[in-house]
């Protein structure tokens, strides 16, 4: 259960999160790029913010995950330089690639049944013998 105070903590590491990373994709001119963040959760002592991020097109989220974290102590120096005045001390960040979205994708196209497993049997998972 989080608390206030974590609940307060992640919406503003969003925030400037947010505009941080947009701000380089912009910055660098790279067209046919959407990132989000969808989520940050702050932990009970606040020294560690897992940030999830959601990417479009998802085909480019593995190179880019890389990317942000091996440039994960400059994001967290600019993130310093803009909350400053509201934070002591800025927490470590580690990043996610948020999949809910493909994840919800697939619940629905199941649920439309465009895929019915009983009518094509190579859709079930096959068990393994050992």
């Amino acid at each position: 259960m989080e608390t206030n105070r974590q609940k307060k903590m992640g919406a503003l590491l969003q925030a400037d999160l947010v505009d941080i990373l947009q701000g380089e994709v912009r910055k660098n001119g790279i067209s046919n790029l959407i990132i989000s963040v969808s989520k940050v959760s702050v932990t009970t002592d606040l020294s560690i913010a897992k940030v999830y991020l959601s990417v479009f097109p998802t085909d480019k989220a593995p190179e880019l995950l890389k990317a942000i974290q091996s440039n994960a102590p400059l994001i967290k120096h600019d993130l310093s330089q803009r909350v400053k005045n509201q934070l002591r001390k800025v927490p470590n960040l580690v990043f996610y690639i948020d999949d809910s979205l493909d994840y919800i994708e697939k619940i629905d196209t199941a649920l439309k049944g465009d895929e019915n497993p009983i009518e094509n049997r190579e859709l079930l998972a096959h068990r393994k013998k050992k």
